[in-house]
């Protein structure tokens, strides 16, 4: 659903879906964020916001067209820091750690002007955390999915591992599980190149081990 209006989301909305490289990922819709809430509704959207806690990443979007975004911004900066997931370094300039990595999706791009447009595109480009989309029309939303793929993959290493061409679970399971960048014949099997996040290396390595192919 996209609509310009308060409280779209009224309660967290959980979807399983694909990314770049990632079979699987689940995209929690929080609630909307509201600066000075009445005191009776704070605890009821904090727990609402309480899962942010144990994400792998978070997307804050923003309404960048709205003249209020920077004020909007920094209200949601505030209630991330009263959860506790901004690191002590975060300064709120991008690029820089926290303790759960954040990314900014720049949402309503097609109803800004042409001036207005070039100016926002311009920020952008000088960020590596910020993709510009219309949530309406859908530019921009595949460049999303990558900026979320590459956060969540950043830790993941590529390995080389050499399979029997009869052990056809362990290449389903790393096709599954990974990203599979090369299949390459090898002798009586093949090598596959393929980048994992460290506890599913860690898995892989205890159901197949020693299956790790020379460096070329």
């Amino acid at each position: 659903m996209a609509e310009d209006m308060l409280f779209a989301t009224l309660d967290p909305t959980m979807r399983e879906i694909r990314l770049p490289g990632i079979d699987k990922a689940i995209l929690s819709d929080t609630v909307g964020f509201v600066s000075d809430l009445p005191t009776e509704l704070v605890a009821a959207f904090r727990a609402t916001l309480e899962e942010v806690t144990t994400a792998d990443l978070i997307v804050h979007v923003r309404d960048i067209v709205h003249p209020d975004s920077d004020a909007q911004y920094d209200d949601v900066r505030a209630i991330l820091g009263s959860l506790g997931v901004n690191g002590p370094e975060d300064d709120g300039e991008g690029d820089t750690p926290s303790a759960i990595p954040q990314i900014e999706i720049w949402n309503k791009i097609d109803t800004a002007d042409t001036d207005g447009r070039a100016a926002i595109e311009e920020m952008a480009a000088k960020r590596s955390d910020v993709a510009v989309i219309s949530a309406v029309t859908g530019e921009g939303v595949e460049a999303a999915r990558v900026l979320m793929a590459s956060q969540l993959t950043a830790l993941h290493k590529v390995q080389r591992i050499y399979l029997d061409y009869q052990d056809g679970e362990a290449a389903a399971w790393l096709h599954a599980r990974g990203e599979v960048l090369a299949d390459e014949p090898e002798g009586e099997g093949h090598v596959l190149t393929v980048r994992l996040d460290p506890a599913d290396s860690a898995r892989f390595e205890r159901l197949w081990p020693t299956n790790d192919a020379p460096t070329p």
